[in-house]
């Protein structure tokens, strides 16, 4: 029996450096390529937070340098990271299913996603992005008035606000596409953001959550599967504290009385499990599995990883 898989790999898995992301996406394009049925239609969607916080920072670097190049917008930031990723992305997964024998079509797709510019979230920005900050380079920050803030006990970054994705302007084209077969890399970085100015969409200073693009995007093609591919092997409560509790399976009930009690960081497994969440409830058998590259396959058949269903 086909299924329909949207996968959200998380930007920090991809690496940090281009050596890094190399080895990172041919580990992906292996695991995706290794649970792919010839009959499945796959839609891969990736994080891009590290990547577009350092091509926001070079760009930054070269206006001061040369006052007469103007600053690049986030969102032409995120289209940048969409590029660069997906020519990678593309060519592991390209490769990994013709070593396997089994050869598809890959495609990446510049991908626009629609925000409402009133979102509250545009005044509560807390959405970390780029490289972690030294001390210097936080009060530099401050100082010049953008936001940082505490990523999930690992260090401080740039915060910018993260509006939740209303629709996914390529849609029908990501559709046609699938419906020939071809494996989509899209929503890069949780797409760009842009919001309609009558005809026209004008880019917005934000970065979308890539696990609320791909739940989006999963309940939009009536996917049955929504695969989060992250850092850690299964959810978690209480992270990193001696009374750390695994989760092998939540039902939404389960899934949102934790979310409402605080129990998962709002910049790291809160919004993977409340997408998961969107999505397991937004019609009968769609459930969500979260977990790492190496337990992919095994969490597909319910053995390893959090359920969400």
């Amino acid at each position: 029996m086909a299924r329909g898989i949207v996968a959200a790999v998380g930007g920090n898995a991809l690496g940090e450096t281009l050596p890094e992301q190399y080895r990172a996406v041919t580990e992906l394009g292996r695991v995706l390529g290794g649970l792919l049925r010839p009959e499945d239609r796959l839609v891969v969607v990736h994080g891009s937070g590290p990547q577009v916080g350092m091509i926001s920072r070079a760009m930054t670097a070269m206006a001061r340098q040369d006052p007469a190049h103007p600053l690049a917008p986030l969102s032409v930031c995120t289209a940048m990271a969409q590029g660069y990723l997906g020519y990678d992305l593309q060519n592991a997964l390209r490769e990994a299913l013709l070593d396997r024998g089994t050869p598809r079509p890959v495609v990446t797709l510049l991908t626009q996603v629609e925000v409402d510019p009133a979102d509250p979230a545009f005044d509560r920005p807390d959405k970390p992005i780029g490289a972690y900050l030294t001390p210097a380079e936080v009060a530099e920050m401050e100082r010049r008035g953008n936001p940082v803030m505490e990523d999930a006990g690992r260090g401080w970054r740039r915060a910018v606000a993260s509006p939740r994705p209303r629709r996914v302007v390529e849609l029908e084209s990501i559709r046609a596409l699938l419906d020939r077969g071809t494996v989509v890399v899209a929503g890069g970085g949780g797409g760009i953001p842009v919001a309609a100015q009558g005809n026209a969409l004008k880019g917005m200073g934000a970065v979308v959550d890539k696990d609320h693009t791909a739940s989006l995007l999963a309940r939009a093609l009536d996917a049955r599967i929504l695969l989060i591919l992250t850092g850690v092997e299964a959810v978690a409560l209480h992270y990193g504290k001696p009374n750390q509790r695994r989760l092998t399976h939540m039902t939404v009930p389960v899934a949102e009385g934790y979310l409402a009690a605080g129990e998962f960081a709002a910049g790291s497994m809160g919004p993977k499990v409340a997408a998961g969440v969107d999505f397991a409830k937004s019609g009968p058998g769609r459930r969500c599995v979260i977990t790492d590259f190496s337990h992919a396959e095994a969490a597909l058949r319910g053995q390893a990883g959090t359920t969400i269903a």
